[in-house]
């Protein structure tokens, strides 16, 4: 890439790689990672996110999400089945610094996942709200984006709150990250 600077994403939009050897393979992952309005770029631009059809290219340092491969090293892990709900919310908890794991990843050799120090796994859709709110999007714009009433969202905000013991959601953000280095957060 040239010297040129970089322009940022728009709100809520990632730039995300797409590696795959098998071309209808990367056409199809590359359309579920436009459907949610996330950037494509080619596989040697500057990307917030690196999503690979399998193990990824050796000496990688972008942040990685994984389908199937077996590098337990990488943020990111998924099933190689992974839907595209999925595979969007692992991207974007992985660019807010987060570590994903797919129960079926684990099932692969990665040992079962437990709650450790009295801290509560995330499902889901927290991990989605959490996603968000590193976006710093509003209630009504989390609702939005993910189809759910404001009253869901405020019950996830809550569970957040409650499962990382924050008060505010930057503290909820930073303590996700934090937690990272002594916990996985499963999908």
């Amino acid at each position: 890439m040239s010297g040129a600077a970089r322009k940022p994403a728009p709100a809520g939009r990632l730039r995300v790689a797409v590696y795959a050897e098998d071309l209808q393979r990367r056409a199809a992952l590359s359309k579920v990672v436009a459907d949610p309005g996330h950037i494509v770029v080619g596989a040697h631009d500057t990307a917030d996110v690196v999503l690979t059809d399998g193990d990824c290219l050796p000496g990688e340092t972008r942040q990685v999400v994984t389908l199937g491969g077996a590098d337990r090293e990488l943020p990111g892990v998924l099933s190689r089945h992974a839907d595209a709900n999925q595979i969007d919310a692992a991207i974007r908890a992985v660019s807010a610094g987060l570590i994903v794991r797919l129960p079926d990843a684990m099932d692969a050799g990665f040992g079962a996942m437990r709650e450790t120090d009295g801290h509560s796994l995330l499902t889901p859709r927290e991990l989605e709200v959490l996603a968000t709110l590193a976006e710093g999007m509003t209630n009504k714009a989390i609702a939005r984006r993910l189809n759910i009433s404001l009253h869901t969202v405020k019950f996830h905000v809550e569970s957040l709150f409650r499962k990382l013991g924050a008060r505010t959601r930057t503290e909820a953000v930073a303590k996700a990250a934090e937690r990272r280095r002594y916990e996985t957060i499963t999908l």
